[in-house]
Formats: C-alpha cells, structure tokens, sequence
C-alpha cells in the first residue's frame, strides 16, 4: 500500500487502491479510521448495486506542506446494517428548518445549522466496536467476520455493520449515483 504521512497519519495515496480481505486485520481497519479523523464526510449512503455503504470522504491536510487535497470511497463492504440518525439536538434543529440554509450563500448568516455547507466533520469520528453482539450474530449466520462501527459527525451519527473494509480513491466528477435510462420496462424486477 502506497501511503502518505501527514503528521504522522497514513494517508492511502491517491494511485493506489487497497482492499482488506478475506482476513479482515483490525488494526488495519482502526489505522484507516484514524486517517479520516477530523476530516470531511461529503456524502454517504448505500451504493447504487445496494450491497454496500459508502462514504466519500475529503482528506486535507496544512497547506503548508503542499500535499494536495484527496477524496476517498470508505466502502464497507456486505453492509448488513446502516443506522442513521441527526447529531443535532432538538433545539438547534427547531432553528434549522429555514429552506434558506440549505444553500451556503443564503443561510451563513443566518442563526441554525447550514447545511448548505454540504460536508459533515468526521469528528470525534470513526471507531471500531468491540464485542459487538449484532456483528458476532451475523458472522455466526454467514460464517465469515463482521465488524461494527460507529461514525460520529457534527451532522449525523451512523452504525454500520459490514465484513469488509475497501477504501480507494474517488476521482474527479466522481458522483454515487446519476440518473438515467429507467428498468428496460419500467418495472422492478421481482425474483421467484
């Protein structure tokens, strides 16, 4: 793996691509987390073949030090389980709703949550649960590892449940999903 330090953080460099596999290592999951701490969650959700859970994260670092700004697909492969909820209190909620913070340029001055800024800070961030009683239940059930993690954001909260970790850059014009021709017929196909 080709990776780049940024004070003492491994950053996975933008030609590479790693994937942890059948052996998922924990410690290579958890130094993966460590990376993302503090950075910038730009969208998340399920891929568009709906197996796994994405996120594309913006990994800056001091400008100083010349080392470009990247972003990353966090795919957590085979996710079993997605839990979403807000990170916001009821009360800064009750000051969020005005349509105009949902675009940066007509809600910064305004007093609430502008979610127009269209990131989330992964902070305090990601963290590997240990001994978690839904990732044993689904290794028992499937016969291979399952791992769960909490994601923290100062926007929302999430628990995953997956067996796999593969993280590889997110090139330019990237996007999860576009929209395009629909189901050759226009219906959902059904299986037997």
């Amino acid at each position: 793996m080709t990776c780049l330090h940024i004070h003492n953080r491994r950053i996975p460099h933008s030609n590479s691509s790693f994937q942890y596999g059948s052996s998922v290592d924990i410690i290579e999951i958890e130094a993966a987390f460590k990376d993302a701490f503090d950075q910038a969650l730009v969208f998340h959700g399920f891929t568009d073949y709906m197996r796994d859970y994405e996120m594309v994260l913006q990994l800056s670092a001091d400008p100083s030090t010349g080392i470009p700004t990247e972003y990353f697909r966090y795919v957590f492969v085979n996710c079993v389980l997605a839990n979403v909820s807000t990170a916001l209190d009821p009360q800064i909620w009750a000051r969020s709703m005005d349509e105009r913070l949902i675009d940066y340029e007509t809600g910064v001055d305004l007093e609430g949550y502008v979610w127009g800024v269209k990131w989330q800070m992964l902070y305090p961030g990601f963290e590997l649960i240990a001994d978690s009683e839904s990732a044993r239940a689904w290794s028992k059930d499937l016969g291979i590892p399952f791992f769960e993690a909490r994601v923290e954001t100062n926007g929302h909260n999430l628990s995953l449940v997956f067996s796999d970790l593969r993280i590889e850059p997110a090139p330019a014009g990237y996007r999860p999903f576009a929209v395009g021709n629909p189901f050759w017929d226009g219906k959902i196909p059904l299986g037997s």
